[in-house]
């Protein structure tokens, strides 16, 4: 039996620059976190004939071409994993919460497939097969953000080139700014969850139509991914605090449906409980808000009280690694 463990994500800075509709003809730039909250993939040898799989659903079917999920069919097929599997997937959060799950999902099938087949793969081309699987066989309006810090780990910076290449490099933090967001961070759920496949269509079409307000909106999203690593490296952990205020406030501006009437409500009371900054997790429209606090009881007893349920967290520098192989 293998048994793989892939972490979820926050982004910090940058996102939306890491879509090939923007990347190709600018270059992006996004910081993101890994964190402890994972996707657990078991692959093992079944004893009968087919494909068993285990996930929201269950699928037993006897060819690949039968197989409903597209990431489990094509993973099976780039592998040429024999009709006889065993493959169960487990997720501490649920997916379409904005913490890059399909791109982690992805990332822990083909890390287990890879060791079932005693395949060794590195970190970047598990990386990058897990990219080309979703953004390229299965088209999806996906960036590259969430498959490469699934894979690598910690609090990365990572740069795309228009070539499509990808340049990873740790925030060079101190332990001590890396003590103070863990004390400051928060993760609440919205209760909402949502498909950010609508909301990535609407970036990738305006994008490469040169839609202006996008273009302009993702060059400052840009651009303040990289004063934010300035800042975070500085160890000025209030100025990335209103950075992410600053980026709230510009994120809205980049299609109708990333927030909502409720959760912009529900930042409001945060504001004025104790957080100095934040955002929304993912693409937007729900999932988790992220808040920076100096007043952490403050704040969490306001969202409690507004229905918000706190996800406490802390950061992963392992990445997706194989737990378990007999």
């Amino acid at each position: 039996m293998i048994i793989t463990r892939t972490p979820l994500r926050i982004s910090l800075g940058g996102g939306g620059t890491d879509l090939p509709s923007y990347y190709q003809q600018f270059g992006g730039f996004v910081i993101s976190a890994a964190i402890n909250k994972y996707i657990y993939i078991t692959a093992n040898r079944a004893f009968r004939h087919g494909y068993f799989l285990k996930y929201s659903k269950i699928e037993n079917v006897e060819k690949i071409d039968d197989i409903q999920h597209d990431i489990f069919r094509e993973a099976l097929r780039a592998l040429d994993i024999a009709p006889s599997m065993d493959i169960v997937s487990i997720a501490d959060v649920p997916s379409g919460t904005g913490l890059g799950s399909s791109g982690s999902f992805t990332v822990g099938l083909l890390h287990a497939l890879h060791a079932f087949k005693r395949h060794h793969i590195s970190t970047e081309d598990l990386a990058r097969s897990a990219n080309h699987l979703e953004m390229t066989k299965l088209a999806e309006p996906c960036g590259k953000q969430d498959h490469y810090i699934a894979a690598y780990g910690g609090i990365t910076c990572q740069t795309y080139n228009p070539d499509g290449s990808v340049e990873m490099a740790q925030l060079a933090i101190s332990e001590m700014t890396l003590r103070g967001l863990r004390e400051h961070l928060m993760l609440f759920f919205t209760g909402y969850s949502r498909n950010a496949s609508d909301l990535l269509h609407d970036q990738k079409s305006r994008s490469e139509s040169g839609d202006l307000q996008m273009l302009e909106n993702l060059h400052f999203i840009k651009d303040l991914g990289s004063r934010i690593k300035t800042v975070l490296e500085a160890g000025d952990l209030p100025g990335f605090a209103d950075m992410m205020h600053e980026h709230w406030l510009h994120k809205q501006t980049r299609s109708a449906q990333t927030s909502s009437e409720r959760i912009n409500a529900l930042y409001g009371i945060a504001r004025e409980n104790g957080a100095r900054g934040g955002k929304l997790v993912g693409a937007g429209g729900g999932g988790f808000l992220l808040f920076f606090t100096e007043d952490r009881a403050r704040l969490r007893a306001a969202m409690t009280e507004n229905g918000l349920q706190e996800m406490n967290f802390d950061f992963d520098f392992d990445g997706s690694i194989v737990q378990l192989r007999n």
